[in-house]
């Protein structure tokens, strides 16, 4: 029997590009967005494979009412993606209570609510795998993106704490990192409501490169994207965290050198070297 999948945030992009992966498999997918008549296309494509239900992550009752529709239609649930998302661009300055709370709503309250959900069926049948997609973000921080880089850094710690407590139940945990694809995503990324032209200076640059994400050469696409998951869910020695896309290691990599560079500063400062007699 092929695997039962439940992914989030399926109406474009790259869950769109996964819940396709995943029919073309052979698998069955419930393929979730917030307005689910963007997905009819799929269902009407692939019958018996492809079911949809509405559901925003931000939304207790969807939530759970999604993970019983899966067991209800697919017979329970193997492999969970947490893909919905939304971004905010803003400096810490401009960003609002409100404005925080919403973006950490969607990037990391959504995900571990889910995971709550299908934890007691992964538990019962002693297997089943967790994919959080994160971003390149979640490991460097850039200037005038400070609530989503937040998100994705609080849904790598809660992947990484995830793995710890769920692996002796048969249960894994993997964290993708993607660096620039060519969707809709950038282009609808929001703005806080509050701007201060003080950082322009270091958030515009920021914002002008993500808008224009899908005018870069090499970016990835949603196709090899979700052939990179299916890979990770059949391998079971998979890393735990994969960074996807040629610009992801280049960003990653020189990120890993700055931090690096900064601990052995920090050791240095804090425990600084007996001066010889």
């Amino acid at each position: 029997m092929g695997r039962r999948w439940l992914v989030t945030g399926c109406s474009s992009g790259l869950g769109r590009a996964l819940a396709v992966a995943v029919a073309e498999a052979g698998d069955s997918v419930l393929a979730t967005a917030r307005k689910p008549a963007a997905l009819d296309e799929l269902a009407r494509r692939y019958p018996g494979r492809v079911t949809t239900a509405a559901l925003d992550v931000c939304d207790p009752r969807q939530c759970a009412a999604a993970v019983a529709y899966a067991v209800d239609r697919l017979g329970g649930i193997d492999v969970l993606v947490n893909n919905a998302g939304a971004g905010l661009f803003g400096a810490v300055e401009e960003v609002s209570d409100h404005e925080v709370r919403e973006q950490l709503e969607t990037l990391v309250v959504g995900p571990w609510r889910l995971a709550r959900l299908v934890l007691p069926l992964m538990r019962a049948q002693r297997s089943g795998h967790i994919v959080n997609v994160s971003s390149v973000v979640g490991r460097l921080a850039l200037p005038g993106l400070a609530a989503y880089v937040t998100g994705k850094y609080a849904l790598e710690g809660l992947s990484q704490a995830l793995a710890a407590e769920v692996g002796g139940f048969g249960i894994r945990v993997t964290v993708l990192e993607p660096g620039m694809f060519d969707t809709g995503y950038a282009r609808a990324l929001t703005e806080t409501a509050t701007r201060i032209g003080a950082y322009e200076a270091v958030g515009g640059p920021v914002r002008t490169g993500i808008r224009d994400m899908a005018k870069q050469p090499g970016i990835g696409s949603p196709e090899d994207f979700a052939a990179l998951v299916l890979r990770v869910v059949a391998t079971p020695t998979a890393p735990s965290r994969i960074p996807i896309g040629p610009d992801a290691y280049t960003y990653l990599e020189a990120a890993d050198a700055t931090a690096r560079r900064e601990f052995a500063a920090a050791k240095d400062f804090a425990h600084p070297a007996e001066p010889r007699p």
